[in-house]
């Protein structure tokens, strides 16, 4: 067999999506499948949104890329937007969710270097996180699947198990720069910060001049009904990091901070050749003036509980394989029993049922549908989660 042009790092399935039509994929052949995995909580408009399209194609054919080595103001504008709409001072425009968590992992650092503790370089992290793949990513994870074979990985992270204050808090010594933490993890099982944890990380950073680096994503940006998952909590960052659903498919990052956490980052401390290029700025200008419209926030909100209400309702017709659900809004978790291999029924669904979801770990499917979602597509999605479960079922016993 050939080597394949494509490197083959993913286990790709067979679907080969050639058109998008809002909640829609279609396939070569003409297929059709319900999406309810927006590229990865990405496509947060769904496919062909006609907004994001028309200002796509008009910077397009106006200006795409300059570099930053000049003035931005595309960049400066929606930079202020996503100030005026969130805790953050000042805004920094990557192309991807990893170089987000990237820069949040240096803005920490420099800050304790600037303000007279060099020494306060490690930032405590949580089991099962996933914060991206490049070197700085998977280092601040415990994953072995992730770090396996790429040591030496960077050091100064120390991991702490997810929703234990207790165990975060014992790790705090001083060399200790601040917490990382996803508010909602997504790769690790959907599964949701409690209340009593990140207000007692919030305050273990007021007690000792620490940072509070949120890893938004995945959860951020619409996806569990407010504009940021913190916004839950009755918390404040002092550093985050954004992306997925940001420019609804373009490539595009953000890493947020307050005025004093971003305080050392100067000229010549960070930079990007892509990053906040105009063409990306247009993407994420039409993203935003969609999500800041009247009502948008209370649809995902409502359709969020039409869909777990839809789906709870469902579950004891297969109670030999739904186990319970998890998540916030329309970032949701379906968590299957021990006997129901969540990878093998993402699988059936997509290959059978024409319905996409997400694995994810902890033996969670991920249900990421686009923001957009109306009760129809609700009632196709749990008509087809049943009827996949029915004929999976037989497997499932044979197993």
């Amino acid at each position: 067999m050939s080597t394949p042009a494509l490197m083959p790092v993913y286990p790709r399935c067979g679907v080969r999506p050639v058109r998008g039509e809002g909640c829609y994929l279609y396939g070569e052949q003409g297929e059709q499948y319900l999406d309810f995995a927006a590229g990865i909580a990405v496509n947060a408009l769904g496919h062909g949104h006609p907004k994001l399209v028309e200002a796509i194609a008009k910077q397009a054919a106006t200006l795409m890329h300059v570099s930053n080595l000049y003035g931005s103001p595309q960049g400066e504008h929606l930079a202020q937007r996503i100030v005026e709409n969130s805790f953050a001072d000042t805004v920094f425009f990557t192309n991807s969710g990893t170089e987000a968590v990237e820069c949040a992992i240096k803005t920490a650092r420099r800050y304790h270097f600037v303000t007279g503790d060099p020494q306060r370089t490690t930032l405590i992290t949580f089991n099962n996180a996933f914060h991206g793949r490049t070197m700085g990513a998977i280092s601040a994870t415990n994953q072995s699947k992730m770090r396996d074979g790429f040591e030496p990985l960077l050091p100064g992270f120390a991991y702490a198990p997810f929703n234990d204050l207790e165990a975060a808090l014992a790790l705090i010594d001083d060399t200790t720069a601040g917490f990382m933490v996803e508010t909602i993890q997504g790769e690790g099982g959907v599964s949701a910060a409690t209340t009593e944890f990140l207000q007692g990380l919030r305050k273990a950073c007021d007690e000792h001049g620490l940072l509070l680096v949120l890893d938004e994503v995945q959860c951020g940006y619409g996806r569990t009904g407010k504009m940021w998952a913190y916004e839950h909590y009755g918390v404040t960052p002092d550093i985050l990091s954004s992306a997925k659903g940001i420019a609804g498919g373009f490539p595009l990052g953000a890493c947020l901070a307050t005025e004093e956490a971003a305080k050392g980052m100067v000229f010549g401390t960070h930079g990007s050749t892509y990053g906040g290029n105009p063409l990306a700025m247009a993407a994420g200008e039409a993203i935003l003036d969609v999500m800041l419209e009247p009502g948008f926030l209370d649809h995902v909100t409502a359709m969020g509980d039409r869909l777990r209400a839809s789906v709870e309702q469902m579950m004891p017709n297969h109670d030999d394989m739904f186990d319970s659900l998890r998540g916030k809004g329309l970032m949701f978790g379906i968590k299957l029993k021990d006997a129901v291999v969540a990878r093998d029924f993402v699988a059936h669904l997509r290959d059978n049922h024409g319905l996409l979801t997400v694995s994810a770990g902890e033996n969670v499917v991920r249900v990421l549908p686009p923001l957009v979602i109306e009760e129809a597509h609700i009632a196709e999605f749990v008509q087809k989660l049943s009827d996949g479960a029915r004929s999976f079922a037989p497997v499932a016993v044979a197993a």
